[in-house]
């Protein structure tokens, strides 16, 4: 039998979109209480995962729901043993169609174990100071088996600002398909580090750059716009 878990998220039509996907899969679907997003979490696979509080303790999502409510949840929907909570996401996704903090923007696993995550190494950006928190949290964090995570930085590419608005493109939002790595490309000097980078923690998959600039335009990533399937 396959299994989809179904999450609520805030936009109405998008609510109908789990019963549909299921269907089409032909899985047996699992409705949560909690609201999220696909990119809202991002799990290691071996029951680790990462989440951020100004998502799911988000009172527009989640009212008056708690952490220990939230651990609960996911442990009883994708199976989660330890949740590591970060603070916050990048300052640009708390604008007006901001998600107000997605994970996959911040910080990623690429392999159980091992953690890529946003740097900006601009002192004079928001994020600098934002992304240097978040390193530091996960680099005093066990995974669900209790090993310390590899915390490796995807310095975040040299353009700041867009119509003099801070920018929240990132390398982290990346998806991975069989075989293959996608890494969002902004037409940037960084963008061959990042997949270099990449290509190291993932020899066994090509890393294949795609601009992404039309889609952060439009409020998201590569990953934003995708979601893996896990194999059963």
């Amino acid at each position: 039998m396959r299994v989809l878990v179904a999450y609520a998220t805030h936009y109405g039509a998008t609510r109908e979109i789990a019963e549909s996907v299921a269907e089409l899969a032909g899985a047996r679907r699992f409705a949560s209480r909690m609201v999220n997003e696909g990119g809202g979490i991002h799990v290691d696979g071996e029951g680790t995962v990462l989440i951020t509080e100004t998502v799911q303790l988000d009172p527009g999502r989640n009212p008056g729901w708690t952490r220990e409510r939230v651990e609960a949840e996911l442990g009883a929907f994708i199976g989660a043993r330890k949740v590591i909570w970060l603070p916050r996401g990048l300052t640009r996704d708390y604008g007006e169609f901001g998600t107000r903090g997605h994970v996959d923007i911040v910080a990623a696993f690429v392999r159980p174990g091992i953690v890529v995550v946003h740097s900006q190494p601009d002192p004079a950006h928001p994020d600098h100071e934002v992304c240097k928190e978040i390193a530091a949290i996960l680099r005093t964090q066990t995974d669900a088996d209790g090993g310390r995570l590899e915390v490796v930085e995807l310095p975040a590419p040299t353009i700041l600002e867009e119509d003099g608005e801070p920018v929240d493109y990132s390398y982290v939002n990346h998806y991975l398909a069989n075989g293959v790595t996608v890494l969002c490309g902004f037409d940037d000097p960084r963008d061959e580090q990042a997949a270099e980078i990449l290509a190291k923690l993932l020899p066994e998959r090509k890393v294949e750059i795609v601009d992404a600039r039309p889609i952060f335009a439009r409020g998201g990533g590569v990953h934003c716009i995708t979601q893996q399937q896990p194999r059963v």
